[in-house]
């Protein structure tokens, strides 16, 4: 997914807010300025973050953070869990809660509101402009024998996790990986993440070898390239891995909530409004 100069000015204001070092916002704007034709939000941040820890060091640190809300998501875990196989369909109901999970995302929300979060869960059922990609997944789950997630923030793993015991009881035949950040990254799930909160149970679990917010196939260690090579299904959860895996002619199918003024305006929707949609080919079906 292209920068466009909207989504250019807004990273740029995202570092102008943190400084005002003159030379860290000049090599900023180098960096923006020069950006090729295929570059994406999540590889200028992780571009970013280099000059960053040349000027300041290390980033901010959101161990805690994370160690919060996987906590938090954990404590709701066997609640959710419940409604999920109450459910008249618990995959699609454990699809819906597992993008509710990408609202925990500290590097598109200006504000991560814990209230406004568990707010989201009142409503869960599934929308009818998702029912035709959710059919078309059932009809490729049907047919697979491997499926690739592709994981984003910590909290939301955990109902990914849900998700992904409904998907394997529904599918016996189908073998699950989870690609996870291979650094910290924000609040982006690791491979130390993972295994916190039990993911290594359902799916192995692969890293993508670096600390980026999103996945770059040339970035990536050779494990993970044939995990997303050869998966027959792939789902990948949020806005940066949107960004970083869309318009590359791969069948993939993405969730996530729309956080910013760039996917509300991509999509016409409002914000926080979730999207369950299939990208086949460069041809986006909703």
């Amino acid at each position: 997914m292209r920068i466009s100069e909207s989504c250019a000015k807004c990273l740029y204001d995202r570092q102008l807010n943190k400084t005002d070092n003159v030379q860290y916002l000049k090599e900023i704007k180098e960096l923006l300025d020069g950006r090729g034709e295929n570059d994406t939000s999540p590889y200028m941040v992780y571009l970013f973050n280099k000059v960053h820890v040349k000027y300041f060091g290390k980033g901010a640190d959101y161990s805690e953070i994370k160690k919060q809300y996987n906590d938090l998501m954990l404590n709701l875990e066997k609640k959710l869990r419940v409604e999920i196989e109450k459910s008249e369909d618990p995959l699609a109901k454990a699809l819906v809660l597992a993008r509710i999970g990408n609202y925990i995302d500290f590097g598109a929300m200006d504000h991560v509101d814990q209230d406004e979060f568990l707010a989201l869960f009142s409503d869960t059922k599934m929308r009818e402009d998702d029912e035709k990609t959710y059919r078309s997944f059932l009809k490729e789950c049907e047919r697979a024998a491997s499926f690739l997630l592709i994981c984003d923030n910590c909290g939301e793993i955990v109902i990914d996790k849900l998700m992904i015991e409904q998907l394997i009881k529904r599918f016996p035949q189908i073998r699950v990986k989870a690609l996870v950040r291979g650094g910290e990254v924000l609040n982006d799930a690791t491979v130390e993440d993972a295994r916190y909160i039990g993911l290594d149970k359902v799916a192995g679990i692969i890293s993508n070898g670096e600390a980026i917010a999103g996945t770059i196939y040339n970035m990536m260690p050779q494990d993970a390239r044939k995990a997303l090579d050869e998966a027959d299904v792939i789902l990948a959860k949020g806005q940066g891995n949107y960004e970083s895996l869309s318009g590359q002619g791969r069948h993939i199918f993405y969730e996530f909530l729309c956080k910013c003024d760039l996917f509300m305006n991509r999509f016409d929707v409002p914000k926080l409004t979730g999207m369950f949609i299939e990208e086949d080919s460069e041809q986006l079906i909703r």
